[in-house]
């Protein structure tokens, strides 16, 4: 947690459409922003609630995120460390996070998985996903699947932003989400 105020924020963002369309809803939304007047304390803090699981917990994504980058935000989620038990706990996730849950998923509970998959492409495709879609789909191990497909939705958009002008998402798609 920031030892410094944020602005909160809850805002829904449809993820149907084009890559540049989603790009755009998110990019003018992060344009509102009241610039800082300085650094430490003097900076502009903001959160973003964009996104609720079924337990309650919700995605947000904080701004500045912590290398202070341009559009570049950090994706959280409340009441979850994502770390290791010997490290420092982090309610952030990495990619590599998210795929390991990936993998033991897939190694698993295969059949399960591929339908997991199925929801992740569809994120990844620029369309919305729905909690009772998400609902159908359950494991006995590792992160529930709204989480999984929610924080995607994210990684995907963020990577959208901050690789602008390359591939966006479509590197992690290729390269990091196990096929079934």
């Amino acid at each position: 947690m920031s030892k410094y105020e944020h602005d909160e924020i809850t805002v829904v963002f449809s993820n149907e459409g084009t890559r540049n369309d989603i790009r755009k809803r998110v990019v003018d939304k992060l344009f509102g922003e009241v610039p800082g007047k300085g650094a430490a304390r003097d900076a502009s803090r903001y959160k973003y609630f964009v996104e609720t699981l079924s337990n309650g917990d919700r995605i947000y994504l904080q701004r500045p995120a912590r290398l202070h980058n341009g559009f570049d935000f950090l994706i959280c989620v409340e009441n979850h460390n994502y770390s290791k038990p010997d490290e420092r706990k982090r309610n952030y996730p990495k990619h590599d996070d998210l795929i390991e849950d990936l993998k033991q998923k897939k190694r698993k509970e295969p059949d399960m998985y591929a339908k997991l998959y199925y929801l992740i492409k569809k994120v990844y495709e620029c369309h919305d996903v729905s909690d009772d879609e998400l609902a159908e789909v359950t494991f006995s191990t590792g992160l529930p699947a709204d989480h999984v497909v929610k924080v995607f939705k994210w990684f995907f958009i963020e990577q959208d932003i901050r690789y602008w002008n390359y591939s966006g998402r479509t590197k992690t798609w290729n390269e990091a989400v196990p096929k079934p």
